[in-house]
């Protein structure tokens, strides 16, 4: 199985989705990429003001890709489109389920309901770099997504970023997981790997110190 996001080791993601605390995901030694810092009370609350116009671009059925506790497929519920999460964590997918929130259990590249179909895919909160190939997951992204629709990304504020890299989650006891492919994109290299994968961006913009950007399907 291909190793995945907080997964493995002592499993610091499942845990800090259990008391809201915080990960540090720390590339492996030799990679110059920083550390970050990511705060999960933030995946397990309310969607913000920034999360629910981001929603508000798009319409339904929307695709929440690395949903986790599921607070985007809860906001687009909210804004009255159908919606669906998919994640690769059991404990994600649990708290998703127990708080009564449509998901599955699911990797993007496993065969999804409505291939070819989505309005609305959302790849936020770094999940670009899921896989750690941005490639592969935004060819994977156009075979999901409507001639019509259209994927909302979050991206780094830095436009030049483009870096792949192996790295672990360590948690806030100091205790790591299992070492997985992530990746982090700025807006014109997303541009440039949408664009070969028959998607181009569209809009760019920023709010509250985050920045998005919105991809449409080639005509």
């Amino acid at each position: 199985m291909t190793p995945t996001f907080g997964a493995g080791g002592d499993e610091p993601y499942a845990r800090a989705l259990q008391n809201d605390g915080q990960l540090l995901l720390v590339p492996a030694a030799g990679n110059s990429a920083a550390s970050l810092v990511m705060d999960v009370a933030r995946w397990s609350a309310a969607a913000d003001a920034t999360d629910m116009s981001l929603i508000e671009e798009g319409s339904g059925p929307l695709l929440d890709i690395g949903c986790g506790p599921g607070r985007m497929v809860r906001a687009a519920l909210t804004a009255g489109y159908s919606a669906l999460g998919i994640d690769v964590s059991d404990a994600a997918i649990g708290v998703a389920e127990a708080a009564g929130v449509p998901v599955l259990r699911a990797s993007v590249f496993d065969p999804l309901p409505l291939e070819g179909a989505w309005m609305t895919l959302l790849l936020v909160d770094g999940n670009i770099g899921i896989g750690g190939d941005p490639s592969a997951l935004l060819e994977r992204c156009a075979e999901l997504l409507s001639s019509t629709g259209c994927l909302l990304v979050e991206v780094q504020q830095d436009a030049s970023v483009d870096r792949s890299y192996e790295c672990t989650i360590v948690g806030d006891d100091g205790r790591a997981s299992a070492s997985f492919p992530w990746a982090e994109i700025g807006a014109a290299a997303l541009a440039r790997r949408g664009s070969a994968a028959g998607l181009d961006v569209v809009q760019t913009w920023s709010r509250d110190g985050r920045t998005f950007c919105r991809l449409e399907p080639r005509p």
